[in-house]
């Protein structure tokens, strides 16, 4: 999945400017130097403001009275903003970062796959089927693979009919699609099909309780993959 980059000069200078925060070059509680900034990005103090405007809503600086325009720390970050994700996955060397994706999946996704089993209808099934289908067909494809387990992952949470779950998906899908570049490009990777086939299975024969176990294995799986095509021991 290509997660869609802001465009011209505006969403140029978000970009820069959150590749500065994340890669550590200001840390937290860095106050900016607006003028300076300005100057060396050649842009206007008004088009500066507008990106930081951008940075304060996800929680990322902060300005105040006497003290000017800041980095804040992590914990305050806009974490599920789709933004925040993509900028982390993109440019975190922290494992960590990935061990908390799991955890959120591991909590979400045996249950969503769960309501599936139960509210399924014909329609998500066949989704469900295609995104396999083009999983299997795409073993030498490695960019292939990750679209059709996105879209396998994405099938099963429109199946589950939540809305809110389907917008949860949208957040997770860029840390799991960072996730899945790494696995699907390692010589070591495992054949994904089984353990997807094992949740469309159950979800096809209605059977919740075997539908949550099997994808419970799955995204344990997954982060063993992980670990495996990154040199992590477990």
């Amino acid at each position: 999945m290509n997660e869609p980059r802001p465009r011209g000069l505006h969403g140029q200078t978000v970009e820069t400017l959150s590749a500065r925060i994340l890669s550590g070059a200001w840390d937290e509680g860095t106050v900016l130097d607006l003028p300076a900034l300005r100057e060396e990005l050649d842009i206007s103090l008004t088009a500066l403001r507008e990106a930081l405007k951008v940075l304060a809503a996800k929680g990322m600086i902060d300005a105040r009275q006497k003290r000017g325009t800041f980095v804040q720390p992590r914990d305050r970050w806009n974490l599920l903003d789709a933004d925040v994700m993509r900028w982390q996955t993109a440019a975190s060397g922290n494992p960590a970062l990935f061990d908390e994706l799991t955890e959120v999946r591991t909590v979400v996704e045996p249950s969503a796959a769960r309501l599936a089993a139960e509210r399924a209808g014909d329609e998500d099934i066949a989704a469900l089927r295609s995104a396999l289908d083009r999983m299997a067909a795409a073993k030498s494809d490695p960019d292939a693979g990750v679209e059709a387990d996105l879209a396998f992952h994405r099938a099963l949470m429109t199946a589950t009919h939540n809305n809110f779950l389907r917008q949860v998906e949208r957040v997770l899908a860029i840390g799991l699609a960072e996730r899945d570049r790494i696995v699907h490009h390692a010589r070591t990777a495992d054949d994904p099909v089984p353990s997807h086939r094992e949740v469309l299975d159950a979800i096809v024969a209605r059977d919740p309780d075997a539908a949550e176990s099997a994808m419970v294995a799955l995204v344990r799986k997954s982060h063993e993959d992980l670990n495996q095509a990154r040199g992590r021991k477990p």
